[in-house]
């Protein structure tokens, strides 16, 4: 391990829980690195919580200790566990599908449950409802500082036995390219979808292309029309809309200076689903 914690939470910062899983952290090792993620998950959205795991633990040194608590069934049954990536990270979370992402994209290596009888902040038993604080934050720290060894964390389980959340791959079919929408860029509004540039470029694509995008929920349509795929937004006229790859090579869909997401309400996650068709150039003779 390197010394270095991240904190990913659906807590916000208005109170002072975060602060209090940073207490426990110092507590253990007074020279340890803690750094946030973001605490600004939507409340019990594990899905986003998944992705944004994804979008950041690859950028990190290796021995990274992630904790992440996006936790709806907290003191129920459900496992606390720390998953060993593939790019040697390690990732604390309750298993709920937070690690849905990270197992089907970068891949898991091997997965321990927390024994809560050795880690777990002393004098916290009889507490029940704040894990992140108890037992995540603790063992992250514990684990990060080195002060436990990965198989000191608790017993091995099998990773085929970590809950996953439904996940649809993108695909085409009938010249039609179909995925979700995976994520907001949250500041601007864009959106971003499980497709990534080698299969979208399978339909022929290049810059200043035209394609039909389809929008849709389980319920109805919301978006039908027709954009352009730009390398970047000045490719296109204030207002516009636009396809262009994303800083995870991932296809996204934008509003030149604006919130696509707000202007047609779109959420994310496998139930929405988006369909991109190439508009045939017209030749004229």
């Amino acid at each position: 391990m390197n010394n270095h914690l991240v904190l990913q939470t659906d807590f916000g910062t208005s109170d002072g829980a975060v602060s209090a899983m940073y207490g426990v952290a110092i507590s253990v090792n007074p020279t340890i690195r803690v750094f946030d993620l973001t605490h600004d998950i939507p409340q019990y959205h594990i899905w986003e919580g998944s992705y944004r795991l994804y979008q950041t633990v690859s950028y990190w040194p290796e021995g990274t200790v992630f904790v992440s608590v996006v936790d709806p069934g907290v003191g129920s049954e459900r496992r606390s566990i720390v998953a060993k990536t593939a790019l040697n990270h390690y990732i604390i979370t309750p298993d709920n599908g937070t690690l849905t992402h990270i197992k089907n994209s970068i891949g898991i290596e091997e997965v321990r449950i927390i024994d809560e009888t050795i880690n777990r902040l002393p004098r916290s038993g009889e507490s029940y409802t704040f894990h992140g604080r108890d037992v995540y934050a603790y063992t992250g720290a514990r684990l990060a500082s080195n002060l436990i060894t990965f198989e000191e964390v608790g017993s091995k389980v099998s990773v085929e036995s970590v809950v996953e959340l439904p996940k649809a791959d993108p695909s085409i079919s009938n010249h039609v390219l179909t995925g979700h929408i995976d994520i907001l860029d949250i500041r601007f509004g864009n959106l971003w979808t499980n497709i990534d540039r080698v299969l979208f470029k399978e339909l022929g694509a290049e810059y200043g292309d035209s394609f039909e995008v389809t929008i849709e929920n389980d319920t109805r349509q919301v978006y039908k029309n027709i954009m352009t795929y730009g390398r970047t937004f000045a490719d296109i006229h204030l207002g516009e809309p636009l396809l262009y790859v994303n800083s995870l090579d991932k296809i996204g869909v934008a509003i030149n200076q604006g919130s696509f997401a707000n202007a047609y309400h779109i959420e994310t996650g496998a139930t929405w689903k988006i369909s991109i068709r190439k508009i045939p150039k017209i030749v004229y003779n």
